[in-house]
This record gives structure tokens, sequence and C-alpha cells, in this order.
């Protein structure tokens, strides 16, 4: 499957808004200058976006924070789509509830990549038991940690040491001793704290 393996802060540049794709999740100034500015030759130029410019660029947003090809995103709308409630809250559900946003969630790395290929390692364990699908759902009352293997273990302790000011969503419950994770309730648009405005996105996929 492709992924993109370009530069990171390109595309957090390219949309204007920090993706928190690399690096620090704190508040960076050097990093938001740069993003004032778009990548490329003529970037000092930002074009006015007609309302489908607009669209576009809220998905490619969506897409980017959550490291998702096209085909995953589409699959992920089309079961939001399916899902009783507000389509567009529904789909940052499920968005948040991927089991390598889980575990960027809480904390264990620093972006969602690195929690990513930690998965694909099967570095995670779900419910006692080691789960190497980045797409699968978390539920309800699932119990998220890293795998009981030294180097892993000293990996994520210095994560969450790194992160202690760092607050954990509120569908989450983190005991940084047993460096446990737990689902207790389902994530709300609030608790993604998105900087995209999701009506956009169920527009242009409705036309």
């Amino acid at each position: 499957m492709g992924k993109y393996i370009g530069p990171a802060i390109r595309l957090s540049r390219r949309e204007g808004v920090n993706l928190y794709i690399k690096g620090s999740r704190r508040s960076d100034d050097k990093v938001a200058k740069r993003l004032e500015q778009p990548p490329g030759m003529h970037g000092h130029m930002r074009k006015k976006l007609s309302d489908y410019g607009l669209q576009l660029r809220e998905k490619q947003k969506m897409k980017r924070i959550y490291g998702l090809l096209e085909r995953q995103f589409r699959v992920m709308f089309r079961r939001a789509v399916r899902e009783k409630g507000v389509t567009g809250e529904k789909l940052i559900q499920l968005l948040e509830r991927r089991l390598d946003n889980t575990v960027y969630r809480l904390l264990f790395t620093q972006t969602r990549r690195e929690a990513r290929q930690m998965v694909n390692h099967g570095l995670i364990c779900v419910n006692g038991h080691p789960l190497n699908i980045p797409s699968y759902l978390v539920k309800i009352g699932d119990v998220i940690e890293p795998k009981k293997k030294e180097a892993n273990l000293n990996r994520v302790k210095a994560k969450l040491e790194a992160s202690e000011d760092i607050p954990v969503p509120e569908w989450l419950l983190l005991d940084r001793k047993t460096l446990q994770g737990k689902i207790i309730r389902y994530p709300a648009k609030a608790d993604a704290g998105l900087p995209v405005e999701e009506s956009l996105i169920v527009e242009l996929y409705s036309k």
C-alpha cells in the first residue's frame, strides 16, 4: 500500500495549520511562522479558493492529520454515512477510534505516524493480545497497552515522562504506572479538537 514519505512540515504548510504530523504536540512559534507561507517557489501567493476548493482543503487536512490515503478515507466516510447521527461527527468519531490514533492520544508516541509503526510491528496489545491492525476500531472497555518488552516499555515510559503536562482526552483513562489505557466512552467531536470543518467534507462527498 502506498504512503506519503515526503517532508511532513510541507503538508502543514500547504494547509496553513499545524497538523502535528511531525514533532512536538505543543505550539511552536517557529513552526507557526513557517506555516504562514505555503510550500513551493510561489508559496508567498495564497489564491482565493472556490467553494469546491474550500471543501477539498478540509478533506485534505483531515486525511493528513490521520495519515490516511483517499481510499481509506472514503471507506471511513461511507461507514459514517451508515451510522445513526450527524455524518461529520460520526466520521470524526470513527477516525478517533482507530487503534493507531488511540495509541497517539494515550501519549505512547509523539506522532500518529510513530503510533502506526508501533501497531504494525505488533508492539501494542489490545485486551492482552498483540494487534497489528492500525485501522482496528477500539470499543468501550478495551484495554490498550505496550507489549511487555523491555525496550518497548522504556520507549513508552520516556514518551509519557516527556508529556506529563499534556492531558489525555476525556474518553480515555490512562494509568501512567501500569502503562495501560482504557476506553471509557466513545469520542465526541469536541474531544478531537481538529482544525477542520467536517461539514464541508460531507458536502464534498455528497455531490
